[in-house]
């Protein structure tokens, strides 16, 4: 099975109706280009929605994968692989910073529990846990095709009930060793490279983590042309979930605000099942692991915010939300230029003229 076989032709976001979103732009009440990014967003927004100005970004979705990674029984991680499970027990409480962040845009937080390690089924369910990737497959073929097939689901599910933009997120103990070697492996970029602290590991736990993506990295060395592969051996349920969850939202046409390192390896990969899907991304910020820099250099993305957030959970590209939704609203709320406004004062008396007679 090939990707092809897994998800539609992606469409881009219409090129003309962005040249249209710039153009009105230089028609506000402003000097032309002074906004800045704010006036790049609003008319990518136009071109992904088809239309100028771009209608407001009223059904913001923030949809968190969690999983646990057999990796962190390793010691990359300055926590225990159990701590997930509460991290993910507290966002269903309401209580955790995506929460918080989320309810200042009105966002819709869910949570998806792909493969956490604790006794649990549904139709969301992969596996518990999933296995060491320096050593061993992360799933089989089955659980890889069902993770895939339940990212898609849910991004059909969250789009289906008026999604207009979709705000990924994931949490794991050992997600950034998984995202480093994601990141590794499609970026040619060497292990020491691509290695972050994560959540503040020290020396001794580096230099693990450092020996686990290279081994990882290296079970996959000849497969680089074959990203379902390389998922099923190096990736982890919840990560081709949350992939196939990016990668179907292109398909849908619909943008995708992207978090930090583990949402962006995600992407990366996301890109590799539907080729263009990067054409519906906006990065939301940039994360101090180093691997995120190098995924955002690889899918041509600048990111909004800088603010040193580290979280996940989806908090980096949640931040990013209001301005990204400011965005949008200049282009709706601002007042023309007075020679725009004269010139379309003058139009549209031509045109009830023509009709009279």
């Amino acid at each position: 099975m090939v990707p092809a076989e897994l998800f539609a032709r992606v469409d881009f976001p219409d090129h003309k109706v962005l040249v249209a979103a710039q153009e009105f732009h230089g028609t506000l009440s402003k000097p032309a280009g002074s906004l800045g990014v704010l006036e790049k967003l609003g008319a990518f927004i136009s071109a992904c929605q088809g239309q100028v100005p771009p209608h407001a970004l009223e059904r913001a979705r923030v949809v968190v994968f969690a999983g646990d990674h057999g990796v962190a029984t390793k010691g990359v991680s300055a926590f225990s692989p159990s701590h997930t499970v509460q991290i993910a027990e507290n966002i269903a409480a309401g209580g955790s910073a995506i929460n918080v962040i989320a309810r200042q845009s009105n966002a819709g937080v869910r949570l998806v529990d792909v493969s956490l390690d604790h006794d649990a089924w549904g139709d969301e369910r992969v596996s518990r846990s999933c296995g060491s990737i320096d050593v061993e497959d992360a799933m089989t073929e089955e659980q890889l095709l069902r993770a895939i097939e339940i990212g898609k689901r849910i991004a059909d599910q969250e789009i289906d009930s008026g999604a207009d933009i979709l705000i990924p997120g994931d949490i794991g103990i050992g997600n950034t060793t998984t995202a480093a070697a994601l990141v590794g492996t499609f970026t040619l970029a060497e292990p020491v490279v691509v290695v972050g602290r994560g959540t503040g590991i020290d020396d001794e736990a580096w230099k693990i983590k450092v020996s686990a993506i290279r081994d990882a990295m290296f079970r996959v060395r000849e497969l680089r042309q074959d990203p379902l592969a390389i998922a099923q051996k190096i990736a982890s349920p919840d990560l081709v979930a949350l992939a196939a969850f990016i990668a179907q939202a292109a398909v849908r046409r619909t943008p995708v605000l992207l978090d930090g390192v583990t949402v962006t390896a995600a992407a990366l990969l996301a890109n590799k099942f539907a080729p263009g899907a990067r054409r519906w991304f906006i990065a939301g910020h940039r994360s101090p692991e180093p691997a995120h820099a190098i995924a955002l250099d690889a899918l041509a993305l600048d990111p909004i915010l800088d603010l040193g957030i580290n979280l996940g959970e989806a908090a980096g590209g949640a931040a990013a939300l209001p301005i990204l939704k400011m965005a949008v609203d200049l282009m709706i709320d601002m007042s023309p230029a007075p020679a725009a406004a004269e010139t379309a004062d003058l139009e549209d008396s031509e045109a009830t003229e023509a009709a009279e007679i």
